[in-house]
């Protein structure tokens, strides 16, 4: 079953979202990032877990709820080919870039949680970059992002697969390509 979930990541404002809204159109099963979410709630309950507040219970936050959204999809799916946006290990990075200690229990629950070998990464694109009211952060730091992102991807033992910088339409039949070849 594993290898039915697809992770699709990068840095912020690379087009992710965008991506997942066309395959979704599709017909294939698509999971949102968390860490949009769980900001919106936070903001919404003047709470503390938010990246400019409390980063280390941020960081639980995302990492409990993708957790959880992981086990309700692979416990109700059967072969469905699902797209996460982001995987556990883009919460993993995300402690690693702001020093907060990685507990062995996240470390463990990493380990066992499985998504198909090949993940999607797209590449910083300035001409398409914006920030919002989630997402500020500036150039420079969406590019070291995507460093950190794919580097850990790596150490992990994935196999991460760079999707080419064109319109949405040809990078969706690049990702479905790359699934059909494997």
């Amino acid at each position: 079953m594993s290898d039915q979930l697809y992770i699709i990541t990068g840095g912020p404002g690379v087009g992710k979202t965008t991506i997942l809204n066309e395959l979704d159109k599709m017909g294939f099963l698509t999971v949102p990032e968390e860490a949009r979410r769980i900001i919106k709630e936070q903001v919404r309950v003047d709470g503390d877990g938010l990246p400019w507040r409390n980063k280390e219970l941020y960081a639980e936050l995302m990492f409990s709820a993708s957790l959880q959204t992981y086990h309700t999809i692979k416990n109700t799916l059967s072969k469905d080919t699902v797209f996460f946006d982001r995987g556990l290990l883009d919460t993993v990075c995300y402690m690693n870039m702001e020093n907060i200690p990685v507990p062995v229990q996240t470390v463990k629950a990493v380990h066992e949680t499985k998504y198909n070998p090949n993940v999607f990464i797209l590449p910083p694109w300035k001409e398409i970059y914006e920030t919002d009211s989630e997402r500020k952060q500036d150039w420079e730091e969406a590019v070291f992002t995507f460093e950190k992102i794919k580097q850990t991807y790596l150490d992990y033992g994935y196999t991460v697969i760079e999707v080419p910088k064109d319109k949405v339409e040809n990078r969706v039949k690049f990702i479905i390509d790359r699934i059909e070849e494997s």
